[in-house]
């Protein structure tokens, strides 16, 4: 399998391989065009040499004639010494097109060595007029090399014209061939990196493809991706991760409609169940009921025997009719406020009601008949078996997005191991409530209303009394 890295370090090789080949090209040419510029400028320098050596020859032998002495004879040997080295180089300058004029260059330099030795000597005889003629000779002679020079820089400069207007013919064709050869190179890296690029961007944009369809829902589309590298591998994976979510979401399909069915078998039996409550009225209660307003029927007048009756009947109309479906809490207070007035007429003193209500939250919306069966368990287990009776303090809250609803009383208190098991729907104790709902039933419609477990919690210490804490969401105003 061919990785991205490989086709990466492919294409970087091929770009690094062209530069580097025209680098030498570029680099043989211009090497050789600077050896050819190099030799003839070595020419032209060592005819000038040559023209330089003699002149200083004739000076230094001029100035040796005119005061003889060994420092300038000693400059006019060193003189002598660079002429004869100027003659051995300007041999290498030979060709078949100089080689007569080159041969009476180097026949005039010898002439001017031989002058010079024959002034020297006839300097050194003391005969002053011979070797003046000898210096007159060498400076004749000096004449003619550095004309035969200019003769031979003017037989060069027409020698190698062509070479130079070839050399120029080929800097021309060069910077044209670097041209077309920076075209042609230039077009062929584009098609070769547009195929490159496009042999990484093709299965990418498929592989993109699938996932906007598989985005869309569509998981029974096969993820097929032509390539060998890794994003082949990819594909592939994507291709079985696909499969994957298809067959899970039709699992969660099958579960869905599984707890659908469930679901309504649930509320079918909910429904059952909560009719059945509606028809349960405790004889207990009735009978105490009953027995409270025959007497005081019998010990006071009319009037309030009258509400107390208006209390029970809409008690008993709220049970009847309400149960079914949801209330606010303002309709929830209202029945809690007349099943207090009921127990207060039962017990009297013994009785204290305390009522803390934050009249902003009435409109939240509670499941039907929550807060009177958990203030009945609490007359039931806090003051009913007291003598002296017992205060239950009822006290709503409002917060951001919660509501609080706390119903707390003084009475003995409830172990742990009870509060857990009242928590899990069991009920508080032995039945005794007036509508037959008892505690653990309004845990369960409570959490099945709201969907949370946390909504209903118990604090409580032996001998000090308990609380029962409510936490409803903000849900909405009531209908």
């Amino acid at each position: 399998m061919n990785s991205i890295q490989k086709k990466i370090w492919s294409l970087a090789g091929i770009v690094l391989f062209i530069m580097v080949a025209i680098w030498m090209t570029l680099t043989y040419y211009n090497r050789q065009t600077l050896e050819q510029y190099n030799g003839i400028l070595q020419r032209y320098l060592r005819l000038n040499e040559v023209t330089n050596a003699s002149q200083q020859t004739v000076a230094e032998l001029n100035n040796y004639l005119l005061l003889p002495n060994s420092n300038r004879l000693g400059q006019l040997e060193s003189g002598r010494e660079r002429l004869r080295r100027a003659k051995i180089d300007i041999l290498d300058l030979r060709n078949g097109e100089n080689d007569f004029a080159l041969t009476n260059y180097a026949n005039l330099i010898d002439s001017l060595l031989e002058a010079t030795d024959r002034s020297l000597m006839f300097q050194s005889e003391k005969e002053t007029e011979d070797s003046s003629l000898a210096f007159t000779e060498a400076t004749r002679i000096s004449k003619y090399i550095s004309d035969m020079t200019l003769t031979l820089l003017d037989t060069d400069l027409k020698t190698y014209d062509r070479f130079y207007r070839g050399i120029i013919e080929k800097s021309t064709a060069l910077t044209q061939l670097g041209v077309w050869l920076l075209l042609t190179i230039t077009f062929l890296l584009l098609i070769f990196t547009y195929l490159f690029s496009l042999s990484i961007t093709r299965p990418v944009r498929k592989l993109t493809q699938a996932a906007k369809e598989l985005s869309r829902g569509r998981f029974d589309l096969r993820v097929e991706v032509a390539s060998n590298d890794e994003i082949s591998f990819l594909a592939k994976m994507f291709e079985r991760m696909r499969i994957n979510i298809n067959n899970l979401i039709q699992e969660i399909q099958q579960k869905a409609q599984l707890e659908k069915e469930l679901q309504q078998s649930k509320l079918l039996l909910q429904e059952s169940r909560l009719r059945s409550l509606q028809s349960q009225i405790h004889p207990h209660f009735l009978f105490n009921t009953l027995d409270t307003l025959s007497k005081k029927a019998y010990l006071e007048g009319a009037e309030e025997t009258s509400d107390l009756l208006a209390s029970v009947a809409g008690l008993l109309r709220y049970n009847l009719r309400r149960l079914d479906r949801a209330v606010s809490l303002s309709e929830e207070v209202g029945v809690l406020r007349q099943y207090v007035e009921i127990q207060k007429a039962r017990f009297s003193d013994r009785l204290q009601f305390r009522a803390e209500i934050d009249e902003s939250c009435l409109h939240v919306r509670i499941p039907g008949l929550t807060l009177q069966p958990i203030v009945e368990n609490a007359v039931i287990h806090a003051v009913e078996p007291k003598e002296e009776g017992g205060v239950i303090v009822f006290r709503i809250e409002g917060g951001p997005d919660r509501v609080t609803i706390e119903i707390a009383d003084d009475g003995p208190g409830i172990p742990a191991e009870r509060i857990e098991r009242m928590l899990e729907g069991g009920d508080a104790g032995p039945e005794g409530h007036s509508t037959g709902i008892g505690f653990g039933n309004v845990v369960q419609r409570l959490r099945l209303f709201y969907g949370m477990d946390d909504v209903i919690g118990i604090v409580s210490e032996n001998g000090k009394g308990t609380k029962v804490v409510l936490t409803i969401p903000r849900t909405g105003s009531a209908e």
